[in-house]
């Protein structure tokens, strides 16, 4: 296995778990210690893991949010999936929101060319997909920049978005569970993706696995707020089932 298949599946491993062991690692990749704890230190450095004694905790699992250039790898085949999924929730023709985020992007890059769409996106990352597809009218929200996820926050984000209604908004979250609804580490971020869900008719929220039964430091919405939450088959079916049972539909890809 090559430096960057280990660095994926310890961060993986450190997201599903919470944290990670040196000696477990080692076990489970068939490497010396010694290679872990450079890996751990590499992935330290991009600002995913946070090194403590004996192994590593998921910078995510202390409120602290990654990059979205260190997510884009993360659970990829899941949001790949996930994202195929949300297909089926475009309407035919009309309006959709999609929010920031590593599932929304990949959402981007698979929607259809054979209908006419109205995007509205606070997201650059997805902007920059959609700006030369022809069948796209394209909205790019302005505002101000947030480094860690290439999305538009703040007042003027939100004062746009209430100029709008779409037919669906496509939400990305990082934390899905029943007494906190959906949640996210910043706080400018929750309030516009709580904007954006009051815009749109419908929403379908986008989370891998890994983001059930976690809790963020910033709330978004009560889970009575969101229509569908679809997500991989990598989720606990007993989280699942509790989520489903206090409101929205769950689509398993």
């Amino acid at each position: 296995m090559y430096a960057p298949e280990r660095h994926q599946q310890i961060l993986d491993t450190a997201l599903s778990r919470g944290r990670v062991e040196v000696a477990g690692l080692a076990r489970e990749l068939s490497v010396a210690p010694e290679t872990v704890r450079r890996d751990l230190t590499a992935l330290e450095r991009r600002g995913v893991l946070r090194r403590v004694h004996g192994g590593a905790i998921a910078m995510e699992r202390l409120g602290i949010e990654p990059p979205v250039v260190d997510r884009e790898g993360t659970a990829a085949s899941e949001k790949e999936r996930i994202a195929r999924a949300a297909l089926d929730e475009l309407p035919d023709g009309g309006s959709i929101i999609v929010d920031a985020g590593t599932s929304t992007i990949r959402l981007a890059e698979l929607l259809p060319l054979d209908r006419e769409l109205t995007v509205v996106t606070h997201s650059l990352a997805v902007a920059t997909i959609l700006i030369s597809r022809p069948n796209v009218t394209l909205h790019l929200l302005g505002g101000l920049i947030r480094t860690r996820t290439y999305s538009a926050v703040g007042d003027w984000t939100r004062a746009q978005i209430a100029d709008v209604f779409a037919d669906v908004a496509f939400i990305g979250t990082n934390g899905v569970s029943v007494e906190r609804g959906i949640s996210t580490p910043d706080l400018a971020e929750a309030r516009v993706k709580r904007a954006l869900i009051a815009a749109s008719r419908r929403t379908v929220v986008l989370a891998d696995h890994t983001k059930f039964g976690r809790e963020d430091f910033a709330k978004v919405a009560p889970l009575t707020d969101v229509d569908t939450v679809i997500t991989d088959s990598g989720v606990d079916a007993e989280l699942a089932d509790d989520v489903e049972q206090a409101g929205p539909r769950v689509v398993i890809a």
